[in-house]
């Protein structure tokens, strides 16, 4: 499968201060796959260990002495002398944190071998690590689940996803090509970015694809997951945590209340539960922030968020949405399906920065007497705070959006809907204020990817 993380990964290699590379990101997203299919197309060799499943190598590389270290290591994998033409990937690297030693050393002693790491519960290890992290020795690439586009390129819609990527603001879509797209939107909601759901859909036998072998497949991920929670035992209740996960993903797009999971439990111990998962790249938190100005992290309330799952395709099938047939023309999946459309565009969203940024996303809620609004996301794009609303439908009021707008007086806002764009220079405010001018775009669900692009040229407009 495509993933555009493969161009990030190419930069990496010619890089002429190149770094020892971790990939971070949660179970099953691919990491593996896409070092394997990197490693195919740009090195004469890789050598691959798996810490998982061959634990003892790691005394491999208990040595300061890097030169001694790789050349064990040919002796173990009767290979030729590791070069700059050969990939070094350790996989599963949480198993083996002695590994962050040897990478250390060799950025510093042999810069020329590359080398990547990965760990699908590596963010346990960097928490709670006993060991001198080696800080400027390293880099980190952030990994999720497919895109739509990727999703798109691997039902082998090549050409769909690069209609996407060239529209341009103002361009007409014609209708049978926006249905298309709808249908392809829908079809996500139900099977999700996961690599192994995607790859059963489309290995099915039948034609068309049979849906139900990719919701097999999620339900053999989600019990992956909960199986893994025995390794969390002596960090958290087992059993609390395992309650924790099946109640997140009916509580996706609203503010957390923790009475909401148990209200008999103890909230101290349902948010340590959710600082696991949130740990295990399971869950995020989509933050409230003030957002009176740049960066948006900086008027955070920690204590206010929403739950983001991992995958859309996940959530559906953990809510027990057994949708096993489509038509082009039957767009009931996205209407009345608000969180839905919520956690669709919050996925793509919290991965649409810069591969070695850390995945963030916020909203906006105003809770007053008898007044309550919400900005269902924040961006932060050329220093420019923009409003993001979702609506599952073609319609739904926008008083919070205005209302935001006309508070931090926004140039541009955005919303997602089912909709063909639309681009508009419009006006609002707050009573007994002045007037606030912004520009309105309006983009269907399946441009999502190419938001800051399309919002950066709103801003021209508006300028």
């Amino acid at each position: 499968m495509y993933r555009k993380l493969n161009n990030a990964l190419t930069d990496w290699k010619n890089k002429n201060s190149r770094k020892p590379l971790v990939i971070r990101g949660a179970r099953q997203v691919g990491k593996t796959f896409l070092v394997r299919a990197f490693a195919q197309q740009h090195y004469q060799s890789l050598v691959e260990i798996n810490f998982d499943q061959s634990p003892e190598k790691k005394q491999l590389f208990d040595s300061n002495d890097i030169d001694r270290s790789l050349q064990l290591l040919e002796i173990e994998e009767n290979i030729k002398p590791i070069t700059k033409d050969t990939l070094l990937f350790f996989d599963e690297v949480q198993a083996a944190p002695e590994v962050f030693h040897f990478l250390r050393y060799l950025f510093e002693q042999r810069p020329d071998i590359p080398v990547i790491a990965a760990g699908s519960l590596l963010e346990f290890l960097l928490q709670d690590h006993d060991f001198s992290m080696p800080v400027g020795r390293i880099e980190y690439l952030h990994m999720g689940p497919l895109d739509f586009e990727e999703f798109l390129i691997a039902l082998g819609h090549d050409q769909l996803a690069r209609f996407i990527e060239s529209y341009q603001l103002y361009e007409t879509i014609p209708q049978s090509i926006h249905h298309k797209l709808l249908y392809y939107t829908q079809l996500f909601f139900i099977i999700g970015g996961m690599p192994a759901a995607i790859r059963h859909y489309i290995s099915s036998d039948t034609s068309p694809h049979n849906i139900s072998e990719a919701l097999r497949e999620h339900q053999s991920i989600l019990q992956t997951y909960e199986d893994d929670f025995s390794k969390y035992r002596k960090k958290t209740d087992h059993q609390r945590l395992k309650k924790v996960f099946q109640k997140l993903p009916a509580l996706i797009a609203n503010k957390l209340k923790y009475v909401n999971i148990d209200p008999n439990d103890k909230a101290k111990d349902l948010s340590n539960s959710l600082q696991l998962l949130e740990l295990a790249k399971i869950f995020y938190k989509v933050k409230h922030s003030s957002a009176n100005g740049i960066p948006l992290r900086a008027e955070v309330n920690d204590k206010i968020f929403k739950p983001l799952f991992l995958d859309i395709g996940l959530v559906a099938s953990s809510l027990g949405l057994k949708l096993t047939q489509l038509t082009a023309d039957d767009n009931n999946i996205m209407v009345n399906q608000g969180a839905l459309a919520e956690q669709f565009i919050g996925q793509h969203l919290l991965y649409s920065r810069q591969y070695y940024e850390k995945p963030e996303l916020f909203y906006w809620n105003r809770e007053a007497r008898n007044s309550s609004a919400e900005v269902d996301y924040l961006l932060s794009i050329n220093n420019t705070i923009i409003p993001v609303e979702v609506k599952s439908g073609k319609t739904g009021t926008l008083k919070s959006l205005q209302l935001f707008i006309a508070n931090k007086k926004s140039p541009i806002a955005l919303r997602f809907n089912i909709s063909t764009p639309a681009v508009e220079q419009q006006t609002t405010r707050l009573a007994n204020k002045e007037d606030c001018d912004y520009v309105f775009l309006s983009l269907p669900l399946y441009l999502v990817c190419q938001s800051e692009r399309l919002i950066s040229a709103g801003l021209r407009i508006k300028e």
